[in-house]
């Protein structure tokens, strides 16, 4: 677990960290509260979220209009204990006793929110995976 706080801590990862990886993360912090520590990142981050993820997330009540795109580090990556790239061939960096998932979703960049609305549904049902796995409510009280 993250030496930090004692949750276990994602670190989401894409291209731009614009789309995937923002929703992801916002899905994270919305469904599994402070029971995770939720990082995300990209390796070559665009200047803004991306407007139809941000409209996607809105029709879910979940706003993501003030998070900002931020670059991959390495340090991001030591200090999670999830990494998971979005199927856009990221290489993360490897330490050891870190989980890497790869996670094949379609890039919402350029579309519109129509073809978003699945991109963001097929996150969420990823994300609730992940949560039973690495934070199940019967576990928040041990951290």
């Amino acid at each position: 677990m993250a030496e930090s706080s004692g949750k276990p801590s994602v670190l989401f990862v894409c291209v731009h960290n614009a789309g995937r990886s923002q929703m992801a993360a916002a899905w994270l912090t919305h469904l599994a509260g402070d029971r995770v520590e939720v990082r995300s990142a990209g390796s070559n981050p665009e200047g803004a979220v991306n407007p139809a993820a941000v409209e996607a997330m809105a029709e879910v009540g979940i706003d993501i209009s003030a998070e900002t795109p931020k670059v991959l580090t390495v340090d991001a990556v030591r200090e999670s204990d999830v990494c998971v790239t979005m199927g856009c061939g990221d290489t993360c960096p490897v330490f050891p006793g870190k989980r890497y998932l790869d996670w094949k979703l379609e890039d919402p960049a350029g579309r519109g929110v129509a073809a978003v609305r699945p991109i963001r549904d097929e996150i969420r049902t990823l994300v609730e995976g992940l949560i039973a796995e690495i934070a199940p409510e019967d576990a928040a009280q041990r951290y």
